[in-house]
């Protein structure tokens, strides 16, 4: 699955615990009628994915959805869910903000070179 958007916000490295548990996370805005701010999360070595990215970049974020069960000392199961992402890449963005298809230079495309002034079709405009 993969999410993109505007980067809103890098967190820092937390570390946890003896073994040293990593996770970074950042926040996402998604870019439609009605914009969702999706927090992802990166850990262990995957944190310094987001060494080289910044506030208002374009990205697309590869994640996994995780889920994890919870007894709690009153014996309730609680539940969580976690987006982990595993990759993470840049979009580049043409001067509108919207991601076009690259166009192919206009050398690539053969002039017609047997028109003639006589020739009619039949098109009525």
């Amino acid at each position: 699955m993969e999410v993109q958007g505007r980067i809103k916000v890098i967190g820092e490295t937390q570390t946890f615990g003896n073994n040293g548990f990593r996770k970074r996370e950042i926040v996402v805005t998604t870019e439609e009628q009605y914009p969702q701010h999706i927090m992802v999360e990166f850990v262990q070595d995957k944190t310094d994915l987001l060494n080289s990215y910044q506030v208002g970049q374009q990205v697309k974020i590869s994640i996994n959805l995780r889920g994890r069960e919870w007894v709690n000392p009153q014996g309730e199961t609680k539940y969580f869910n976690s987006i982990q992402g595993w990759r993470i890449e840049a979009l580049q963005a043409d001067a509108s903000g919207e991601n076009l298809p690259p166009v192919p230079p206009a050398d690539a495309f053969e002039p017609a070179g047997d028109l003639k002034e006589d020739d009619h079709d039949d098109l009525p405009f």
